[in-house]
């Protein structure tokens, strides 16, 4: 059994589980989980480290924005 076909397995068992583990559902089960599998293979990798870290770098630490002054309690 290739990855692929581990990973579309574990997909598809996750699949009968969150329904409530009905019987009868394989093929469904297995045609849903082959194309989430495809989906993830598609799908773009997180972004490089070089961007998450100028993200990390840009965003100030230990600043706080002020906050305005309530109100006071009318009675």
């Amino acid at each position: 059994m290739s990855n692929d076909d581990k990973h579309i397995r574990e997909f598809a068992y996750q699949i009968w589980e969150s329904e409530g583990r009905p019987q009868g559902q394989e093929a469904r089960h297995w045609e849903m989980a082959h194309k989430l599998a495809q989906a993830q293979a598609l799908a773009p990798s997180k972004a490089p480290a070089k961007a998450s870290k100028a993200k990390a770098a840009a965003k100030p630490t230990g600043e706080k924005k002020p906050r305005a002054p309530r109100k006071p309690a009318s009675s």
